[in-house]
């Protein structure tokens, strides 16, 4: 399994993926209205793994330079799509990882990462590449499954048979905890922890971190 992989995977299933319904409509509201607010009128923003881009046709009108990427040039293909239908100048979409050379160094005010980290297979290097992104002061706002949190039959025994007949794509396990001493460690400051579930809590913290 690699990274091209998992880009194939993904591009095998973006049209399902597309049609499927947002499983928490009220959270997903509120997690955008969070994000609204922290963001300035004349920030670059950087989103990593837009998928169909649903999240930047709802937040890019705010600020004047949006680029929004994923691995999957099929997802990507589907978000340019949309945003043919009612097009956001400061919108562009773009098949990239983090890592791409296209993405310069300390471009962005501020990196979005939904339904992200859990999805890369080196957490800790993709979080010090998004720091290097960032200019200083700039935010990383993170909402992502936290599966070592979760009940362990998922990670455990659920997880492994579906990636084995190839209906799941690699997955990182860690908890809350860890992935917020991963971003100390790699040069932030966590500003906030939230829980926008609206009913419990799906063990997706909202989390916004300022580089150092």
């Amino acid at each position: 399994m690699s990274t091209a992989s998992d880009a194939r995977f993904w591009d095998r299933i973006s049209r399902k993926y597309a049609k499927d319904a947002i499983a928490d409509q009220g959270g997903y509201e509120r997690s955008l209205d969070r994000t609204r607010a922290l963001l300035n009128p004349d920030d670059r923003v950087l989103e990593l793994g837009c998928g169909t881009g649903s999240t930047a046709l709802r937040l890019a009108g705010g600020v004047p330079s949006y680029l929004a990427t994923d691995i999957s040039a099929g997802m990507i293909a589907i978000a340019r799509e949309k945003h043919a239908a009612g097009p956001i100048p400061s919108l562009s979409f773009h098949t990239a990882t983090a890592e791409a050379p296209m993405l310069a160094a300390g471009r962005f005010n501020a990196v979005l990462g939904f339904n992200y980290l859990h999805m890369v297979r080196d957490v800790p290097g993709t979080l010090g590449r998004i720091h290097a992104l960032l200019g200083p002061g700039g935010l990383f706002i993170s909402k992502t499954p936290c599966l070592g949190d979760m009940n362990p039959l998922i990670r455990l025994v659920l997880l492994p048979v579906m990636r084995a007949i190839g209906k799941a794509p690699y997955v990182s396990v860690f908890r809350q905890s860890e992935l917020c001493r991963l971003l100390d460690a790699q040069g932030f400051d966590i500003l906030a922890t939230e829980n926008h579930a609206t009913k419990g809590n799906d063990r997706r913290p909202f989390i916004v971190a300022r580089k150092r």
